[in-house]
């Protein structure tokens, strides 16, 4: 198998798969299709397993992978299987805890069923859109599959599982399309009598995108932080003797930008889910760069600015200037913008270095996509239970 250090669980186990592809080779899928009580993984966790012993991924904290190893191809002979898991000490149904507390279900599969779910989720890796996959958990159709937010020509490139042809409308695929727009999982029933079964729609969001203005030293880190969180992430800046592949090798996409072409600036394949960085250290570039992400009908989500918010303001200032904005209004304008922005960028992590500066831009990032507090989990855990109580 080829080395995979430096990414996250879906990329290696989507190395891995490709290569078993390639190969012709069977293997198994285990994937977390729900949790009782405190769990380290949540639904939606995968891990992949080889003939030859090869696991890549985790659906605990290390408490369960080597007994879900040990019984998959077995407990999979027949077809998929579901199997509950405790990670309670004292669970004499399934004593392979390590104290969590915790109960997790996995679905257990093999290539045959498992296929069209990784040639989904490469897709939509790939593409940096959001998928849902609703699965049957039990029944004759267990691990039929529905999916949501791949194009129709996508799609037709999965392959699908044979099943019988539903009477009307395919609730397994109404239940992929209300997941994809509510943006959650869901589990229900579907069917009705002896045809009821419970199905799982899982919701997995687009991959984050970051886009780094600037090619400065400061920035690599930055770059390889993000990258091994799994994030699409391009580097642009004017400067070629700093925007390259010797210095940033691990870029998705590299842009020069074209800092006298001002529209040019914008088009860096930016999503309007994308968190932007300015950071060329150029008061400039970096004005000239504002100035377009601010103009752009559909500007990234987040947009931060590294340096203090004086010289923000002044960068502003001068973007306002450069679209043409009428003088009497550069000011208010400005005061609107920088409401806006997040600027410093970063979270309060006392951060001096390149290294922990970059620690603390992404875990903004991070606090903005997941909508959290960022405050302790043992203030966050001790709220939940007085709230409880």
């Amino acid at each position: 198998m080829s080395d995979n250090g430096g990414m996250t669980d879906l990329e290696r186990i989507l190395s891995v798969w490709r290569e078993l592809e390639a190969a012709g080779a069977d293997y198994v899928i285990a994937t977390v299709v729900a949790v009782q009580g405190p769990s380290y993984r949540k639904p939606g966790a995968l891990m992949l397993l080889t003939a030859d012993g090869c696991r890549v991924g985790t659906v605990s904290g290390g408490c369960l992978e080597a007994q879900v190893t040990s019984r998959a191809w077995w407990l999979t002979a027949d077809g998929p299987t579901v199997q509950r898991y405790s990670t309670a000490e004292d669970d004499g149904d399934r004593p392979y805890g390590s104290g969590c507390g915790g109960v997790i279900f996995l679905l257990l599969e093999r290539r045959a069923t498992a296929r069209p779910l990784l040639t989904a989720l490469q897709q939509a890796f790939e593409r940096r859109v959001p998928l849902a996959v609703s699965t049957v958990l039990d029944g004759e159709q267990r691990c039929r599959r529905a999916f949501a937010g791949l194009e129709k020509k996508s799609l037709e490139t999965v392959p699908i599982q044979e099943a019988p042809e539903p009477i009307g409308t395919d609730p397994l695929q109404e239940l992929a399309e209300q997941s994809l727009a509510g943006r959650a999982s869901i589990e229900r029933e579907i069917g009705t009598g002896e045809n009821a079964a419970r199905a799982w729609a899982d919701y997995r969001p687009a991959r984050h995108g970051l886009a780094i203005f600037g090619a400065g030293d400061d920035a690599q880190p930055l770059l390889r932080q993000a990258k091994e969180l799994g994030w699409f992430v391009s580097v642009a800046d004017g400067r070629t003797h700093l925007a390259n592949r010797a210095r940033f090798p691990q870029a998705d996409a590299l842009n020069i930008l074209p800092i006298n072409d001002l529209p040019g600036i914008a088009l860096a394949g930016l999503q309007p889910e994308d968190a932007a960085i300015v950071m060329t250290h150029s008061f400039e570039q970096d004005s000239k760069i504002l100035a377009c992400l601010l103009a752009i009908a559909n500007p990234p989500a987040y947009i931060g600015v590294l340096g203090p918010q004086r010289r923000t303001r002044e960068l502003l200032g001068e973007a306002a200037r450069l679209l043409n904005l009428p003088a009497r209004a550069i000011a208010g304008q400005t005061e609107r913008w920088l409401a806006d922005l997040y600027a410093p960028t970063g979270l309060d992590l006392g951060a001096e270095s390149p290294e922990t500066i970059a620690f603390s831009i992404l875990a903004e990032i991070q606090k903005f996509h997941a909508s959290a507090t960022a405050l302790p989990l043992r203030e966050v855990r001790a709220a939940q239970v007085t709230i409880a109580e």
